[in-house]
């Protein structure tokens, strides 16, 4: 008597060297069965990140691609099936994959989102806020996170306060709206005055464009009346970081996210940090804890998601290429299935 046939779902996959997203290829895997403990989710949308750039060619500097692996790291879907044991969740339920999953990060070491289904360990998913689509769920493992790391963790920020972040793309996006729901004061900082523009359409009280102000600190200053800003989300690393040490107020802190470029950090010394009392804070996004609180700040706010385009899952690779482009403001989107 033969035993169950089996089906294959599409997925892509990145091939093992340093190819970049051209080495994006579609596959077919088998559909997954969920285990005890585990939960088969119909992924609907997936969305990227710059780390997702860096593990495409093999710059990701923790983890290189050891095997050909299904990218991405966000993703959100519905539960289809689960395994035995399972209490959480049940078919039919909305969720979204946490990035960090117990036996690794999705995308890599793990398989990623970028597939029709997976299977996850039922501690890996939260329920989607009620509020969100798909589309706007798989926006938040990553980068939502991450800046609500940046935001309230550490030295959370206060309503009256004020909060520098750099750039406009997904964390800094969030960071800009999860501060405004904290009532901060936000000031952004951008090469490009049309991303300028919309942060302040999402509501950005400050901008500074950073090509016409290369000494963007002493603006900072000057918005603030010599104080600077009780917060900085540090997203560039080492080319911004010692105008950061300057535009830090004094017990400030500086929270340097852990897709900040590494080059020359290491002699970047905070030695400017201790007249202030100020702090610098590695943020390597978060964990299911402060997952939870993203998502009920997001259903008490009714905090929607920026997102900038949105792909088919047929057009993934021109999803990478717009997100190398760096002309985005928030998030790119994946759909994979409607």
């Amino acid at each position: 008597m033969s035993g169950p046939l089996q089906v294959n779902i599409e997925a892509y996959e990145l091939v093992a060297s340093n190819a970049g997203f051209k080495g994006l290829r579609r596959t077919e895997r088998p559909k997954p069965i969920p285990g005890p403990g585990q939960v088969l989710v119909r992924l609907r949308a997936a969305s990227l990140n710059s780390r997702d750039l860096a593990i495409a060619g093999n710059r990701y500097f923790p983890v290189p691609v050891m095997r050909n692996t299904i990218p991405l790291s966000d993703g959100a879907g519905e539960v289809e099936a689960i395994g035995d044991s399972v209490r959480r969740f049940a078919p039919g339920d909305r969720v979204v994959a946490a990035f960090k999953q117990a036996a690794g990060s999705l995308g890599v070491p793990l398989d990623g989102t970028l597939t029709q289904y997976a299977v996850f360990s039922e501690t890996g998913l939260l329920p989607i806020p009620e509020n969100l689509s798909f589309e706007e769920a798989a926006t938040l493992p990553v980068a939502a996170v991450t800046a609500w790391n940046a935001i309230c963790g550490g030295r959370p920020i206060r309503a009256g306060e004020c909060v520098l972040t750099l750039g406009v793309g997904g964390v800094a996006i969030f960071a800009l709206q999860i501060a405004k729901t904290c009532g901060a004061r936000v000031i952004v900082v951008s090469s490009d005055d049309r991303k300028l523009e919309k942060s302040r359409e999402i509501g950005a009280d400050e901008v500074i464009n950073r090509v016409r102000h290369p000494q963007w600190a002493s603006a900072v200053l000057e918005l603030t009346g010599g104080a600077g800003v009780e917060k900085v989300v540090e997203l560039f690393g080492a080319e911004t970081l010692e105008q950061s040490y300057q535009a830090v107020a004094a017990g400030g802190e500086i929270a340097l996210v852990s897709g900040s470029k590494r080059r020359d950090i290491m002699g970047l010394e905070p030695h400017p940090l201790i007249w202030k009392s100020a702090t610098l804070r590695g943020v390597a996004c978060g964990n299911t804890d402060h997952f939870e609180r993203v998502n009920a700040l997001i259903s008490h706010h009714k905090l929607t998601p920026i997102i900038d385009s949105v792909y088919s899952f047929q057009d993934a690779e021109l999803a990478y290429q717009s997100m190398h482009e760096n002309r985005h403001v928030g998030k790119i989107v994946i759909v994979i299935q409607e």
